[in-house]
């Protein structure tokens, strides 16, 4: 047993090493009494900007008695917590007995399709990986020809190939939940060419970059533990009968399988069509749909710093803003020191995101100015009304593009005035700009919002967040539009035996890391029912 010290603050520029002493103090001990210390939680407190300081978690091991330790701590006036740790171990299930006689297929090699295929890989299942794109170096190339002004690849792109669209995003890997699968997960990332400080930094960050290097790693665990991967096949029907899976035709033939897990993404608005005509479950879903918000770095950097001497120490500022009102606006995938990026899968549609590398070193920063469309807003009762919903918009863009990936990209104070701004205008996308108006590339809900909510947040940093601010449009790939009912214990879809919806695709992930917990989560559920199979 250890035990688990909370609040131990340091100034921005103090060593690490220090927490020995401060944990130490704490306890009554020397810093030599301390035998074995990691950190568990890192945070910045920067409410008071003339006194920024990191705020730890740590847990140390001690020869003494533990108790003893705790309670002449708590008698003490630190403001230091001090109590015993209980590292609640990673359990995975115990073997379920119902044979398998075709390897379970993976569909899919985002982070759900990856966690899901390490784990059953791991456990002796040797799962078959689907991917409709390209492997990642393969995949990394074509994003660069791309943005160069090439041609768009249909199958090999920002959203499309190994690693899926969280390949190219501001990589982080922040989730809500917390507990020994989230940290089980973040080791398998540390691990697979990751660094080590995700398993406790409070807002961790690798950058697409690192990403791919961890997505190439992670695929290669999983081929050592007798998975297998098939690039550029792409699952084209299911074969059913008595509503249990038999088999799926792919785009490189028929495959035998009575267990799919369906980790297809947010994008693969094909892949949701043939899962409806060939009546799978499926029902409408809240989601995000926005523009992108662009500013000089710098100028977020006073804004949250103040002091220009900070930010070799902290690096790039980020935000995370909420405007309440009517309809409320919210910052999304704030990418600090990032880039604008033609978030594009599907020929003839146009739309953006962003995204950052590790050290956030660009001169702009920019974030996705949400609002969430529910339902009702869609405009019809149809299960895919919300994907018609996003490419009605996405098509408007490109047709205003006169059929280039342009960017539409309009000054924050033009749009606000309702003038069409012209003339050049700085921006970090790498392809070419369309400066004039973005009013027709969104929902009349989120120009409701923008022009109730910019201006709030603009007053809330004294003018500082819309100077020099432009505006990109339209950002519809936030989250998926459709959700894959499926039961609460096995995962299974209500209305398909056999078939695993996972991630962000199905509808039960918001990021990274939430994906591939819900991959941990599906093959948590196969282990419990199905052994493994045979050596081969």
């Amino acid at each position: 047993m250890s035990i688990r010290l909370s609040n131990i603050r340091l100034g921005i520029d103090e060593s690490e090493q220090s927490l020995v002493e401060h944990a130490a103090r704490a306890l009554g001990l020397r810093a030599g009494d301390i035998e074995r210390w990691r950190i568990l939680r890192k945070s910045l407190d920067a409410r008071n900007k003339a006194d920024l300081r990191f705020v730890y978690a740590t847990e140390v091991s001690v020869a003494a008695d533990e108790q003893q330790l705790i309670a002449r701590a708590s008698r003490g006036r630190s403001e230091v917590s001090v109590e015993l740790f209980h590292d609640t171990p990673f359990i995975l299930p115990t073997p379920g007995s119902e044979r398998l006689h075709e390897r379970p297929v993976v569909v899919g090699s985002g982070p759900a399709g990856l966690a899901a295929a390490y784990f059953l890989a791991a456990a002796g299942y040797r799962p078959l990986v689907l991917e409709r794109g390209q492997p990642v170096a393969t995949r990394v190339r074509d994003v660069q020809a791309f943005d160069s002004g090439g041609p768009l690849d249909p199958e090999s792109n920002y959203l499309f190939g190994e690693g899926g669209a969280g390949t190219f995003s501001d990589g982080k890997l922040t989730c809500r939940a917390a507990g020994p699968d989230v940290q089980r997960i973040l080791q398998l990332f540390a691990d697979c060419k990751g660094k080590p400080e995700i398993l406790y930094e409070h807002r961790p960050h690798l950058g697409s970059n690192r990403l791919p290097a961890v997505v190439k790693a992670l695929r290669q665990r999983i081929v050592a533990a007798g998975g297998e991967f098939r690039f550029q096949c792409r699952l084209e029907d299911l074969e059913l009968a008595d509503n249990r899976l038999r088999g799926v035709m792919t785009s490189a033939g028929q495959i035998n399988c009575s267990l799919l897990v369906l980790a297809i993404g947010h994008s693969a608005r094909d892949t949701y069509e043939m899962l409806h005509a060939r009546g799978v479950p499926m029902v409408q879903k809240p989601f995000q749909f926005g523009v992108r918000i662009e500013q000089p770095q710098e100028q977020v950097n006073r804004a949250q710093y103040g002091d220009a001497r900070l930010e070799a120490r902290l690096g790039a500022a980020d935000y995370s803003l909420v405007a309440r009102g009517d309809i409320n606006l919210f910052s999304f995938c704030m990418c600090a020191g990032g880039q604008v990026i033609p978030s594009v899968s599907e020929p003839g549609h146009f739309c953006t995101n962003g995204m950052s590398l590790s050290r956030r070193a660009s001169p702009y920063a920019n974030s996705g100015m949400m609002v969430t469309l529910e339902p009702r807003d869609f405009g019809s009762a149809h299960p895919l009304a919300g994907v018609a919903l996003q490419r009605k918009f996405e098509a408007r863009a490109f047709e205003l593009a006169r059929g280039e990936y342009s960017c539409p990209i309009q000054w924050a104070g033009d749009f606000l005035k309702g003038r069409a701004s012209r003339g050049a205008i700085p921006s970090s996308f790498p392809r070419a700009l369309l400066p004039g108006e973005i009013n027709s590339l969104v929902p009349p809900a989120v120009l409701t919002a923008l022009h109730s909510g910019l201006p709030l947040l603009d007053r809330r940093w004294r003018g500082r967040f819309l100077a020099n601010a432009t505006l990109v449009a339209p950002e519809a790939r936030g989250s998926s539009p459709v959700r894959f009912p499926r039961h609460e214990e096995t995962l299974e879809s209500v209305g398909v035996a056999g078939l695993y919806p996972i991630g962000e695709g199905a509808g039960y992930a918001g990021g990274i890391i939430s994906a591939a917990l819900d991959g941990l989560r599906a093959a948590k559920a196969i282990m419990a029912r199905y052994a493994p199979l045979e050596p081969r």
